[in-house]
């Protein structure tokens, strides 16, 4: 199950699944269209797909959305928690109804579908979870976000510990593999000027990073950052 599948990253994930027989649960909150397309490409990488609608803010979604994942598809081994929003919120400007929307989503969402999916999931089974480069540094416009993707690398930790050894947890913090829709031109050759790897990524970095955690039986609790060196390069 793939949360957020049905565009940029959460679809660049789940239609990698695809790529490897996997049958996607593809997850959207407003976008069917964007995630029927996303399981078309996953059947054209040779898996199979199912689109499933839920707003993960609302506070009893996720095991909702578990529940009719495993009913459909009749259970879940691999979970990918990628649903997220990162909105710009200057200080001085934050309002407790963006504070509390974006840790729904970006923080609760994850955690309960976690604990909802790890009730019937088996042994052998993973869990990824998606934070980005915010956990690691300071981005005064974007605080709320931040916080919560570090919260997300502290979650990753604490389930690995909880739900071992069965399930694996791991985490992936992406860097500007995919840059924000309101972003323009300069502000990615700006981002790529000061990437020790001078270039951007891509959502297929994300996967490669994706399918190592997924094969590496002995690694858990881990967060994988994939920013082209941007964390190291002071």
């Amino acid at each position: 199950m793939v949360t957020g599948g049905g565009r940029r990253i959460g679809r660049a994930l789940a239609v990698a699944l695809g790529g490897e027989g996997m049958r996607v649960a593809v997850h959207h909150h407003a976008s069917p269209a964007e995630a029927a397309q996303t399981v078309a490409m996953i059947e054209s990488a040779g898996g199979s797909g199912a689109v499933f609608q839920s707003d993960l803010t609302d506070s009893g979604a996720p095991a909702q959305l578990v529940s009719a994942v495993v009913s459909e598809l009749g259970g879940i081994d691999v979970v990918v928690n990628s649903a997220a929003v990162m909105q710009r919120t200057p200080v001085g400007e934050v309002t407790t109804d963006e504070w509390d929307s974006m840790f729904a989503l970006n923080l609760r969402a994850p955690f309960f579908i976690s604990q909802a999916a790890a009730q019937s999931m088996p042994a052998g089974s993973a869990i990824i979870n998606i934070s980005d480069l915010a956990a690691y540094e300071t981005w005064p416009a974007y605080i709320p976000h931040a916080i919560s993707k570090a919260a997300v690398v502290k979650m990753t930790e604490s389930l690995a510990r909880a739900l071992a050894p069965d399930i694996r947890v791991n985490c992936i913090a992406p860097g500007a593999v995919l840059l924000p829709e309101e972003w323009d031109a300069d502000a990615g050759g700006r981002f790529a000027a000061t990437t020790p790897l001078a270039r951007l990524g891509d959502p297929a970095d994300v996967v490669e990073a994706m399918l190592y955690l997924l094969r590496a039986d002995y690694v858990t609790g881990e967060t994988l950052v994939v920013d082209g060196g941007r964390r190291i390069r002071k």
